[in-house]
């Protein structure tokens, strides 16, 4: 199949309702968030989408599994929370805590960059919330290690923190206030991402814009008491949000 790279659309206005985000306690989102709240990223990465319910679904870097529950519980969907770092026994507990029946919701340690431990065409889909810049940076991950498992004509969403501007070259002093340029090479714009994903054959980038919730879910993630949050939160009082922004990915 050729491939084929849509127009990107534009920056969209703001929308701050997040019926699905917000029926989870505040207390709790705090505990188990690793980054800007992925829980509205999700939401308004998914707004609009009619994902069949039942639909088996890889919610691909799934860390501690809080947007897992909220596609098992909210979408209706059989999610597979795939994450590295995180404890299978450890996410499993937290799922029944939520009390999503365990035929819902499959918590799985896998390696994503070296290819998953699943059948081919296993997925009606792929959610991937703050992660994909991980390990899909490799021009050959999409292509090799992700969409042999998506079923044909399924759809891949990706939610992918990124620049407003590559600034690699001169990185500004208020991200250098948390991050140094190895961890920041992790992060590019939209036209790096285009780019990246446009070398993969058999994949069409249906919408691909910048995400309006970014400045919310980042101010989530600071005001969380953990030194990981308090750590970026220099960053982010020093400006940073004036060069970061969320990248919003459709593929099929």
């Amino acid at each position: 199949m050729p491939r084929q790279l849509h127009t990107i659309a534009p920056s969209r206005p703001s929308m701050n309702n997040f019926p699905k985000a917000n029926s989870f306690d505040v207390n709790l989102v705090r505990s188990k968030i690793m980054g800007p709240n992925p829980l509205k990223l999700c939401e308004e990465l998914l707004r609009g989408v009619n994902i069949a319910k039942g639909s088996r679904v890889c919610d691909l870097g799934s860390g501690t599994g809080i947007a897992s529950v909220m596609l098992a519980r909210e979408y209706g969907l059989d999610v597979y929370a795939v994450d590295l770092w995180s404890d299978p026994d450890e996410n499993r507990a937290f799922f029944r805590e939520m009390s999503v029946p365990d035929e819902r919701i499959h918590p799985v340690k896998a390696n994503a960059a070296e290819g998953l431990p699943f059948e081919p065409e296993f997925f009606d889909g792929v959610v991937s919330i703050d992660s994909y810049n991980y390990f899909g940076r490799d021009s050959h991950y999409l292509g090799e290690r992700l969409l042999p498992y998506v079923k044909s004509g399924g759809r891949i969403y990706l939610s992918i923190p990124g620049m407003v501007r590559d600034c690699h070259d001169a990185l500004p002093a208020c991200l250098l206030a948390s991050w140094d340029a190895e961890q920041l090479d992790y992060m590019h714009d939209l036209v790096w991402w285009r780019d990246m994903i446009g070398q993969t054959s058999g994949v069409i980038i249906e919408d691909m814009h910048q995400m309006p919730c970014t400045s919310e879910a980042w101010v989530d993630w600071i005001t969380c008491d953990n030194e990981y949050a308090q750590g970026d939160r220099a960053a982010v009082e020093a400006g940073a949000l004036e060069f970061l922004n969320t990248i919003a990915v459709t593929l099929v």
